[in-house]
């Protein structure tokens, strides 16, 4: 599984959150790998793609992935900008989630 972090704010529409990166704490661990570019002090420009970075899971099966995930995103901490990963931690803590009731209106549903 694959959460794309974002450095934009899910509360606002998603409407991009340029700044200052003040400090990060990345997950680790088995089946946890961190794809980014970013660092503590790093300036998010407000002219470019808002991607800052990949968190990609991978377990025996889809529940123990999803608790990969869900325990990556929790350890997952990036300081002074808003990103999608508050966003990603309510889909993988919603019940129709983890069931795999979802569809193009899942996002309208919950």
């Amino acid at each position: 599984m694959e959460c794309r972090i974002n450095a934009c704010d899910p509360e606002d529409n998603f409407m991009p959150s340029p700044g200052e990166i003040t400090s990060i704490i990345f997950p680790g661990g088995p089946g946890i790998r961190i794809d980014t570019h970013i660092h503590d002090k790093y300036m998010v420009g407000p002219f470019y793609d808002s991607l800052i970075g990949k968190l990609i899971v991978w377990a025996k099966d889809r529940p123990a992935a999803i608790n990969r995930m869900k325990r990556a995103l929790d350890e997952f901490q990036i300081k002074g900008i808003e990103t999608t990963i508050p966003f990603y931690i309510k889909v993988f803590n919603n019940d129709l989630f983890q069931k795999g009731d979802i569809d193009t209106h899942f996002l309208d549903r919950i």
